[in-house]
């Protein structure tokens, strides 16, 4: 069977408020505007110290403070090691986007990530790109691969 993201660990507290905006870069994640969608890209170590830190871009994109249905995209290309903290992060954001009407997708080009993605049963759910998708790539809301 495969293993569930559960994502209501690290949620925020109750009454929470967030900004609209991202959070100014930190050392491990960083967000910039991309045609119709947010990149989000990610550096370095993911692991049970760092992943708040990716948290954080991720929150403040996929918040209720925002007007609009977030589309965001996690580029995970320039990651040296990613573990199940990252993916609580991911999951809990790719949940919170689509429940406002977006999506969330993920770049990378390393087999390791693939193979965490298919050890966690979650290669279904984020299904890697393998570069950001093109300005009008999209489907049901989110961003898609080049060429579909």
């Amino acid at each position: 069977m495969p293993a569930k993201c559960h994502d209501h660990a690290a949620g925020p507290p109750e009454g929470d408020v967030r900004k609209s905006h991202p959070p100014p870069p930190n050392p491990y994640a960083r967000s910039r505007p991309g045609p119709g969608y947010t990149v989000v890209e990610v550096l370095g170590e993911i692991d049970m110290a760092t992943a708040g830190a990716l948290g954080e871009q991720l929150d403040a994109l996929t918040s209720d403070a925002s007007d609009e249905a977030p589309q965001v995209v996690v580029d995970l290309r320039r990651v040296d090691f990613f573990d199940c903290s990252g993916l609580r992060e991911l999951c809990r954001a790719e949940r919170r986007a689509r429940e406002r009407g977006g999506g969330l997708r993920l770049v990378s080009d390393q087999p390791r990530i693939h193979r965490l993605l298919r050890a966690c049963g979650l290669l279904g759910r984020f299904p890697p790109l393998a570069e950001l998708p093109p300005p009008a790539a999209r489907e049901n809301g989110a961003p898609q691969a080049p060429g579909k």
